[in-house]
Parts: structure tokens; C-alpha cells; sequence
């Protein structure tokens, strides 16, 4: 071997060595900047946690985890340049590429869990006094994040190469396709859009339909169907185009519950139902949990057949199902004492049954006719 022959090699393993010590600095560097910056950033999302506005939290959180990946991102690429030397110009434009699409693909990131905290601070009340409704929220959400996504590829195929404007052509000649193949699945995205726009019904609302077996609590409104869970705790999905053709009754906007029931007292008690009926209606007017300002009635109703029937009418206050018959069964319960503090009972269903006595039908038989002696009498004066 020869001087200048050894001489290539030491050089070139200089050069390698030198190679690999700048991509080692480089990655280390990235470390301890990754490192330094998660630091200050969750100082400073400590020191913003004192402060009324909500809005910097949720910039710090929505930030931190994107920003590392993007100095990774930007420290690796740096390290994949610095070794140009050793890779082809293909492979070195394919690393550029990846770094654009990258910090396209991190931007976006970042958008997304910026709207996903900005919904989270409006539906719990922590950004205004009131609460968003979260449906509204949810739609509005749900918008902007498909507004982001459909922005983001389109840039990522602009920064490939691709033209967007063929790909908007195509995207509107295609569409119409797409519509007639799939009108079930837009007739569903508009009654979404329309559940959303009119607010028949919110999340947690108790929902059902006179025109289908559908009740139960509204658990998620989505674009293609809403989830609903039945009394018997199983969930119902419902595609969202059913809610534009049928009628859709919602009993939690609904502003008092309804007592309408029937009492019945015997009929030997007919002289006491005028005083009765008079103090369960003093009672249930003078009730805590009765609205007095709505119609409330307690009036005799009917002959029943065993019974004189009058009804109990009125309106609580409270809509919750487990207090409405609290307030029910004291409102009856009170009624029965009122009942009975006048001596009368409660009637229940009775019979009078009439027994046939054979021995009383067989001496009515063997005794003659009245009408026949009377002819006989009158026959015999005739002659005399």
C-alpha cells in the first residue's frame, strides 16, 4: 500500500468521524432544547393557572406537546442535511419534502386541539358565566375541525406538487356522483345540520316520538345519526333523516308535571262528599310543591258503578320524575286523611247479587189468580 493510498483513508475516515460528531451535536442539542422548552413551558402554564383568563392555559396545553415534536422535527432534518454528503440528491429533496409536509401536518395538530380546548372551556362555564350549550358547541367544533383538516391536505398536495385546482374540479364533477350514490348519507348530514340549526332536543334532554318507538335520554348528536339511551339502559342509534319526518315530543322542556287522578268513595257517604271535596281542594291549593297559578280543580265527576268519583287535578312545581311522585303520593296520601277524618271510606267495587228462591216460585204457582176469582164473583152475581 502507499503513502497516498493510506493518506485516502485516513482522510476519509476523518470526514466520517467528523460526520457523525456533528449529527451527535445535533441531536443532543435538540434534546436539551426539548428539554429546556418543556420546562418553561409548564412554569409558565403554572403561573398562568392564577390568573381568571382561561384562554392562556389553553394556548400553553394545546402548544406544548406540538412544539417538542416540531423541534424534533426541525433538529433530525438539520441531521439528516448535515450528512449530505453520504446521501443522493433524490433522498436529500425526499427529507425536505418530509420537513414541509411535517410542519404542515404539526400547524394542524396544533389548530385541532386548540378548538377541542376552546369547546371544552365554553361548555363548562370556565371561559363565560353561562355554559355554551354544548350541542351548539359541538356543531361549531365539528366545522371548524373539518375546515382545518380539508385546508391542511390541500395544502400538503400543493406542497407535493399536485394542482388544486384539478383537484377541485375533479372534486366538484365527482360530487355529484357521490350525491346520488350516497343521498342517504347526505339526507342524514342535513338532518344532523338541521337538529343542530333548530335545537329540537340537546344532549341529556329525554326525547320520544308518538310516530315510532324511539324515548330515552339523547347521549351524543352526531352528523350521520344520534345515539339514545333507552330506559333500559341499551343505546338506540337513530340516522339523523328520521328526525326531519317524524314528530319529536321533548318532556324535559317541560315547564310543571301533571296530577290527574280519580278517587272514589262509597255511595252511602253521598252527604260527606260535599265537605270532603271541599278541604282536599283547600289542601292541594295551599300545597308547598303545588303551582297555584296554574289550573288546579278537585270536583265530583261522575255515578260510578260502585262508587261517587271526583278528580284530583292540578300541577307541581317540579319536573324531576323521583320528586313528582313524591309530591303525587303526599297529595294522596292527604286526601285519604281527609277521607277518612269525615268517616267515610274509600269505595271499592261491589255486587249486589239476588238469589232465585225455587220453594217462594212454587207457591205462587199453586195460588190461583186474582183475576180469575174476580171474573168468578162477578159471574155469580150475574145470575143471582
Amino acid at each position: 500500500m502507499t503513502w497516498e493510498t493510506m493518506q485516502t483513508y485516513i482522510g476519509l475516515g476523518d470526514s466520517k468521524m467528523h460526520w457523525i460528531v456533528r449529527v451527535f451535536i445535533v441531536v443532543f442539542a435538540t434534546l436539551v432544547l426539548n428539554f429546556i422548552v418543556n420546562r418553561i413551558l409548564k412554569r409558565l402554564d403554572a403561573q398562568l393557572q392564577r390568573t381568571r383568563n382561561p384562554w392562556d392555559n389553553m394556548l400553553i396545553e394545546a402548544a406544548r406537546t406540538p412544539i417538542r415534536l416540531f423541534i424534533w422535527l426541525v433538529g433530525l432534518s438539520i441531521a439528516a442535511e448535515i450528512s449530505d454528503t453520504t446521501l443522493d440528491e433524490n433522498l436529500t429533496e425526499i427529507i425536505t419534502r418530509v420537513r414541509e409536509i411535517g410542519v404542515i401536518v404539526i400547524l394542524t395538530w396544533f389548530l385541532l386541539r386548540c378548538v377541542k380546548g376552546t369547546e371544552s372551556a365554553l361548555t363548562s362555564g370556565r371561559a363565560t358565566k353561562k355554559p355554551v350549550d354544548y350541542t351548539t358547541a359541538s356543531a361549531i367544533s365539528k366545522l371548524l375541525r373539518a375546515t382545518v383538516i380539508i385546508t391542511s391536505l390541500l395544502v400538503v398536495l400543493q406542497t407535493m406538487g399536485y394542482s388544486i385546482s384539478g383537484v377541485l374540479a375533479f372534486g366538484g364533477i365527482g360530487g355529484i356522483a357521490v350525491g346520488f350514490a350516497a343521498k342517504d348519507l347526505l339526507a342524514n348530514f342535513f338532518g344532523g345540520l338541521m337538529v343542530y340549526l333548530d335545537r329540537p332536543f340537546a344532549v341529556g334532554d329525554w326525547i320520544r316520538s308518538p310516530d315510532q318507538n324511539i324515548e330515552g335520554t339523547v347521549e351524543h348528536i352526531g352528523w350521520r345519526q344520534s345515539r339514545i339511551r333507552t330506559f333500559d339502559m341499551r343505546p338506540l342509534y337513530v340516522p339523523n333523516a328520521t328526525f326531519s319526518t317524524i314528530s319529536v315530543e321533548n318532556p324535559s322542556r317541560m315547564s310543571h308535571r301533571r296530577i290527574n287522578e280519580t278517587v272514589g268513595v262509597r255511595y252511602s257517604d253521598f252527604a260527606k262528599l260535599e265537605k270532603i271535596i271541599e278541604e282536599i281542594k283547600d289542601m292541594v291549593g295551599n300545597h308547598d310543591e303545588i303551582d297555584s297559578n296554574q289550573i288546579y280543580m278537585v270536583n265530583f265527576n261522575q255515578f260510578g258503578p260502585s262508587s261517587l268519583d271526583f278528580f284530583i287535578y292540578a300541577y307541581t312545581k317540579t319536573v324531576q320524575w323521583a320528586k313528582y311522585h313524591e309530591v303525587k303520593q303526599d297529595v294522596l296520601f292527604q286526601a285519604m286523611k281527609i277521607i277518612e277524618k269525615h268517616g267515610a271510606e274509600v269505595a271499592f267495587p261491589t255486587r249486589t247479587l239476588h238469589l232465585f228462591n225455587e220453594s217462594e216460585q212454587e207457591a205462587a204457582a199453586q195460588e190461583p189468580p186474582q183475576q180469575t176469582n174476580q171474573t168468578k164473583d162477578h159471574s155469580a152475581t150475574s145470575s143471582n
